[in-house]
């Protein structure tokens, strides 16, 4: 696989709740081991978008693929119909996803959080898991807390476990759902470390983000939505540097005051 093959493709994504257009016919690309940003105003469709992407919210329109597979559903002759609910679990052990509020589970060890789907849903041995796990925690500066449960964990240590689960799904895309937007802010700048030296890795992200500047600096295409539209594309340098678009000029002259 090379580096400049696409990776992820969204195609005419739509998604109504009632009467209400969240996303209005999305159209994007992501290549291997690039890095795309999604960056916009609250209930701008950042969010949806994401969770579209891997049927956490089932779209009402439009095609996904990652790596060629059509995911969530499948094409029978003209029309297509919604996959079974076991394909698309496997399908979704392709793409990490790292919530905003961590969802680690209380009764269990940070190392026994990480190794559960390595564990009981892709099928390897529990030492094989609990390996993998002590792996992926090293890798997020981790390891040393694999035996405290979440609880006594701060909430960026917590978000840090919450990366090391997505890794140990060995996904081919991470998706990362505002990241750091529940962490105080001092704890902010432990997890965006940890999630540029994963970008440093070669790993293919899209990154729902409000941290402008990580974006400029992480990201190899940034993409400004609002109103459920994508408004402008394009290079970190054009879109956050040079803005061409009034809506994206004037949402980011309200974040530099």
């Amino acid at each position: 696989m090379t580096e400049n093959k696409e990776l992820l493709r969204i195609e005419g994504l739509r998604k109504d709740f009632g009467t209400l257009q969240v996303l209005k016919d999305i159209s994007l690309s992501v290549g291997q081991s690039k890095k795309v940003a999604l960056i916009g105003p609250s209930g701008s469709g950042k969010t949806t978008l994401l969770r579209c992407i891997n049927h956490l919210e089932s779209p009402t329109g439009g095609h996904i693929y990652l790596d060629g597979d059509l995911i969530g559903e499948e094409k029978r002759g003209v029309r297509y119909v919604r996959s079974s609910a076991a394909r698309l679990a496997r399908q979704r052990l392709d793409m990490g996803f790292v919530f905003q509020n961590f969802y680690l589970w209380p009764h269990l060890t940070v190392q026994e959080n990480v190794a559960l789907c390595p564990w009981k849903v892709q099928g390897k041995s529990q030492k094989e898991a609990m390996d993998l796990a002590e792996a992926m925690l090293e890798k997020v500066h981790m390891a040393h807390k694999r035996k405290e449960y979440p609880e006594r964990l701060s909430g960026g240590q917590q978000q840090r476990v919450g990366i090391a689960r997505a890794l140990a799904q060995q996904p081919k895309i991470i998706l990362f759902d505002e990241p750091t937007s529940a962490l105080d802010p001092e704890l902010v700048g432990e997890v965006l470390g940890v999630i540029q030296e994963l970008a440093a890795e070669g790993r293919s992200m899209v990154l729902v983000t409000h941290e402008i500047r990580f974006a400029r600096d992480v990201a190899d295409e940034v993409v400004f939505m609002d109103g459920g539209l994508v408004v402008e594309k394009g290079a970190p340098a054009d879109v956050i540097d040079n803005p061409s678009n009034e809506r994206t000029i004037r949402f980011l002259g309200q974040l530099r005051g």
